[in-house]
């Protein structure tokens, strides 16, 4: 999921614009001087390598090119950890800490302050000078200027201190790796959840799990919950079509170092260089894999045409006159069937618990030479697969499921019945696993010395695959996950954002961390909050003391059946504590932001992990209506955030400055209601010929001109410290206004309704990807038009501008202005070019296939220009009966903009 932080406090606006970029932290040891690089992952999948070699970099070269602003800040700590490594149970460290250079973060921070100098100054100023042709206009001006103000102020202190930490993998597989293969790593379970297998393609799903199942963590120490809210046996035969091929795919996976794990990415790739150990066999390997993996899809997708032939057998030889739908073994699915019934519909089936692939024990078991049955030689390679469960809880009409959340507390439960491991992470069913070393370098903050046992989360950037390459929609968001979050990181820890996060369960219990706790802290103080499963409960203590050796239960048993069943029933939460101090919270459309929220409440804290290369990619909605949508969704869920969740609140154990991010964070659709009467403002120039938001105009210029310009150096200085390119930053600024103007409003009347009115405000809707385009071109869907009232405001702005600009151009024509008003029109048209120029994306959205020329949108500006100018000119020779150009007296022409912060 995505980021629930504003992409940008005001881009127009003077006070509320920010700027921004992040570092790209490369490699694993970040600049350490020295490096092992993997050529082989261990044929048992436990972590032992063979086939390494050594790589001396001398201390002074980086590993990226971004690096050369970042310095480390703990180098005398870990060369003492290394000198006392193994001595009282200390380790050395399993990560590095870096700090952005005092050359670059001296400046960045003085500029700040001289900003903030510069715009008490100017309200200081406009408080003096109430003076304008609209007193009215003039106090909305203050009073937004005002906001602007604060919320920029909000942002920017958040990032003055950017921290980056760096994984160690190398010390991480000598402290916890065996010499005989098997390691003493921490149990992780893996969440996956999805709903509907044509909004989000089952071959994303699979492809997630596949990329799981390979990745390069202790066989016998992962377990992969798939929940299917949905209740699709699409999905759970899918699921089964799946754990047949990665008895091929992992062990391809292991034998060759294949990255990435995603089949579909992988094979999408037409060469790479060859990390593994036997490139005899590679090529051959390889064709017969991607055969395999055709074939495989090929089965996949004739499940939607299977199960329903082999139900309508069925239903014919049963003559009972319903029509179920069929598992294969003969017996009628449980959860949701093709024709609707009762107790088998969405929103109304039993519950479902299926082990798809057993625990498979912590022995190596090594596969055979190539045979018909495996086509691959795995003579020399651990067979084994991970534990896979598919999930689907219990539905009923009388109770509200609570959406993504309430599957996430049911898979919290099941888990800690099967596996019960102290470490949680999660995707949505789009994600894959991108670099196989990423689960263990999560693990290098979580088991690191220092604050390692108060770490509750960390968290991972969100990545795409399917983006244009020039990222027309934002959708990498990177000003906010590569600065906002490594500024977070220095202070009290990242947000957290959704997909690729991990947890430490007892965390996520809401239990508190090891700093905070007394004498008298109990681990269960209330045993009631957490329901009625004993076997349940009972597993609290285990995952809190991180008992690595516990054994996982038969889950054929018939207690555990039993148990299972109760655990994900639509009651058990009845009267406990879930969804408010336990689990993921409920009753919000940001869910994962506000669980991170009341976790960093809780006292705990949390790391920010960038790896090289990307440890996790998904899809991304490219099409501009369904990204309007996610943020709608993302705006809205903020907003209530911020009124049901105040951060300023928030108890003791929140850091200040963390509580001030949150607050950014939640409130920032706010700016919309004061920035669409600046966008919309240039209609007063239609209309009049002078008009003045400030007087005296020159002073109020000159102002805006230097806190402009401050602005635009606060985000160069950024972009370098935070390793952005131009591009990334105007994207960041252009969505802003694009947001502000179609979606931040909405959100802002869905608070309204819900809040004041009492209302149900605003309904948000599944952000649907697409597999596949139908036609045979790259980014089709990017020219799709789908038409809602979310376009509506923005096309509104974008013919305000015009039509201003056309306006002036006639007036100037007509009007008899002195080159003084003429200068000061042409000023004012400045901004709104600039407007339009922030709008260019949406603008090419809305133009469909026509965008693939952006000229086109360019000559329909020219063309706007000249009919509104053409009818400005005709208006007055209908009353003059002539036009002609003649000078007039001096005087201050209107500002058709947004002039505020």
């Amino acid at each position: 999921m995505a980021p629930k932080a504003p992409a940008n406090n005001g881009a127009v606006v003077v006070a509320g614009g920010h700027h921004g970029g992040s570092t790209d932290v490369g490699g694993v040891a970040g600049g350490a001087t020295t490096t092992t690089v993997p050529t082989s992952v261990a044929a048992n999948g436990n972590g032992k390598q063979h086939g390494t070699r050594k790589q001396r970099r001398p201390a002074a070269v980086v590993v990226s090119p971004m690096d050369k602003y970042w310095t480390p800040v703990d180098d005398k700590e870990a060369a003492e950890a290394v000198d006392d490594g193994g001595e009282d149970g200390r380790r050395p460290l399993l990560f590095r800490t870096y700090k952005v250079k005092g050359i670059l973060l001296h400046p960045y921070r003085l500029l700040t302050l001289l900003r903030l100098i510069a715009i008490i100054l100017f309200f200081i100023w406009r408080i003096r000078h109430p003076h304008a042709d609209g007193m009215w206009l003039w106090w909305i001006s203050i009073v937004g200027d005002f906001w602007f103000g604060v919320t920029w102020l909000l942002n920017q202190v958040a990032k003055l201190n950017p921290t980056k930490r760096v994984p160690d993998l190398s010390l991480l597989r000598q402290q916890f790796d065996l010499p005989d293969g098997n390691s003493n790593l921490p149990r992780l379970d893996v969440f996956i959840n999805t709903v509907d297998p044509i909004n989000e393609p089952m071959i994303y799903t699979m492809n997630s799990i596949l990329s799981i199942l390979a990745v390069d963590y202790p066989i016998d120490r992962t377990a992969t919950y798939l929940s299917d809210d949905g209740g699709s046996i699409i999905h759970y035969e899918g699921l089964l079509e799946t754990a047949n091929f990665a008895t091929l795919w992992v062990p391809f996976c292991r034998k060759h170092s294949i990255e990435p794990r995603a089949p579909e990415s992988y094979f999408a790739v037409k060469s790479r260089p060859y990390t593994g150990n036997v490139p005899d066999e590679f090529a051959d390997d390889h064709r017969r894999m991607s055969k395999e993996y055709d074939e495989f899809k090929v089965r996949l997708d004739a499940l939607f045409t299977k199960i329903p032939e082999r139900s309508d057998a069925h239903n014919a030889e049963a003559k009972e006159g319903v029509k179920a739908t069929w598992m294969a073994d003969g017996t009628q699915w449980p959860g949701t069937w093709f024709d609707p019934a009762e107790n088998h519909k969405k929103g109304q089936h039993a519950g479902i618990v299926k082990v798809m692939l057993n625990h498979p024990g912590d022995e190596p078991r090594f596969g055979g030479p190539a045979s018909a049955e495996t086509p691959l030689d795995f003579s020399a390679v651990d067979v084994r697969l991970p534990m896979l469960v598919y999930i689907s809880r219990e539905k009923s009409p009388s109770h509200d499921h609570q959406k993504k959340a309430g599957a996430m507390n049911v898979q919290l439960r099941i888990s800690a019945l099967l596996t019960n491991a102290p470490f949680i992470i999660n995707f949505d069913g789009d994600h894959y696993v991108n670099n196989s070393q990423a689960f263990r370098a999560a693990m290098c903050f979580m088991l690191d010395r220092r604050d390692g046992e108060n770490t509750a989360f960390v968290q991972f950037p969100q990545r795409f695959d399917d983006v244009d390459p020039t990222d027309r929609y934002c959708n990498h968001n990177r000003v906010f996950f590569d600065a906002t979050l490594l500024g977070l990181n220095g202070i009290q820890g990242p947000s957290y954002v959704g997909t690729g996060c991990m947890f430490r369960r007892i965390a996520v219990y809401g239990i508190d961390p090891p700093r905070w706790r007394t004498d008298a802290f109990k681990l269960v103080d209330n045993p009631s909050k957490f329901g009625s499963s004993m076997l349940f409960i009972n597993s609290i203590p285990s995952a809190a003391n991180q008992e690595w050796s516990m054994a996982s239960p038969p889950a054929h048993e018939e207690s555990v059946m039993e148990e299972l069943n109760n655990v994900m029933k639509c009651a058990y939460e009845e009267g406990t504590e879930f969804g408010k101090e336990i689990g993921w919270v409920y009753n919000i459309a940001t869910e994962d932001v506000v669980t991170g929220f009341r976790v960093h409440r809780t006292g705990w804290r949390s790391m920010y992990c960038r790896m090289e290369p990307d440890a996790f990619r998904g899809t991304a909605p490219i099409n501009l209506t369904e990204r309007l949508c996610q943020i709608l969704r993302w705006s809205g869920g903020s907003l209530e955030m911020f009124f049901s969740h105040c951060p300023l609140l928030a108890g003791r154990r929140l850091n200040l400055m963390q509580r001030i991010a949150y607050t950014n964070m939640t409130a920032y659709p706010i700016s919309s209601v004061f920035l669409v009467f600046y966008l919309l403002f240039p209609v007063i120039w239609i209309f009049r010929g002078e008009f003045y938001i400030q007087k005296p105009f020159p002073t109020y210029v000159l102002y805006l001109v230097v806190i402009i310009a401050m602005t635009e150096l606060i985000g160069m200085v950024e972009i370098k410290w935070a390793g952005l390119t131009l591009l990334d930053w105007i994207r960041n600024e252009q969505f802003y206004i694009i947001g502000a103007t179609a979606v931040y409003p909405l959100a802002t009347l869905h608070i309204v309704l819900k809040l004041v009115l009492r209302g149900n405000g605003v309904s948000f809707k599944l952000t649907a990807k697409q597999a596949t385009s139908a036609v045979n071109e790259k980014y089709a869907e990017m020219y799709v038009v789908q038409w809602t009232p979310l376009l509506i405001p923005t096309i509104a702005v974008i013919a305000v501008n015009v039509g201003a600009i056309g306006a002036a151009i006639g007036k100037a024509v007509v009007g008899g202005w002195s080159l003084l008003q003429m200068a000061d029109a042409s000023l004012g048209l400045v901004f709104n070019a600039w407007i339009l120029l922030l709008i260019y994306p949406f603008a090419l959205g809305v133009m469909g296939r026509w965008s693939k020329r952006p000229y086109i949108l360019f000559v329909l500006f020219m063309i706007g220009f000249a009919v509104v100018a053409a009818v400005v000119v005709a208006i007055h020779a209908a009353r003059t009966g002539s036009v002609r150009f003649h000078s007039g007296h001096s005087g201050g022409a209107s500002f058709p903009t947004s002039w505020g912060f």
